[in-house]
Order: C-alpha cells, then structure tokens, then sequence
C-alpha cells in the first residue's frame, strides 16, 4: 500500500529534545508526525531516570499514553505504564521521572510555550 509508512521505533534511535530550539537535559525524543497548517504533532518522548521537563503552557490540547514507567506532574499528580492523561488548552505543568518512562504525545490546536522563569 502505497500511502502507509510504518516507523520502527527503537529506544537507541531518540533524538535529544531540542523542540523549544534548546537541547532538555534527560529527555530524548523522536517525532513522528507534524502537521504546522492544523497545527498537530505526535511524538514520543522518553524521560531519563531523574529527569523532568520545562514549565510550559499548552495554546492548544496535550494528551499522551503512558508507554512505560512513572511520570510524576508538578502538582504530585501520578502518571503510570496504561495511563491515557489530556491537558486542555491554557494548562500549564511541568512533569518529573525518578525512575524513567517513555509516552506517546499528540498535540493539536496549539503550541505549547515555554514560561520562563522571573
């Protein structure tokens, strides 16, 4: 079938996550799909045991599956392996791994921003 593409994923292939144009220490990511016109993206993200993402703010909806592993959000809100979590549009969280994981993230009808310290 002509219009299919199947991507193998392999943990050894993660890219560093650059997506706010600065490399996140502990995250590795691959992208797997990326529409700018309907502004939706589908990747998956892995966390490095003791690792966490930036504060940021969703413009649009954020949902992911957990793969695998323990994610934990900034307001102790725990995310484990079969977890399905959606962000509506103008949450804002930043997420904590101690012992690592990996997700499944699709974003759409929005960017996420990153909000900088004072």
């Amino acid at each position: 079938m002509e219009k299919r593409q199947i991507i193998a994923i392999k943990a050894e292939e993660l890219l560093p996550y650059n997506r706010y144009g600065k490399v996140s220490s502990g995250l590795k990511w691959l992208p797997l799909s990326k529409d700018e016109t309907l502004e939706h993206e589908v990747f998956i993200i892995r966390f490095e045991a003791d690792s966490s993402s930036n504060l940021h703010r969703h413009n649009g909806n954020e949902e992911f599956y957990m793969l695998e592993g323990e994610l934990i959000d900034a307001d102790g809100k725990v995310f484990n392996k079969g977890d399905y979590v959606k962000f509506q549009k103008g949450s804002e969280h930043s997420s904590y791994s101690k012992t690592g994981c990996t997700l499944l993230v699709i974003l759409y009808g929005g960017k996420n921003e990153l909000i900088l310290p004072n």
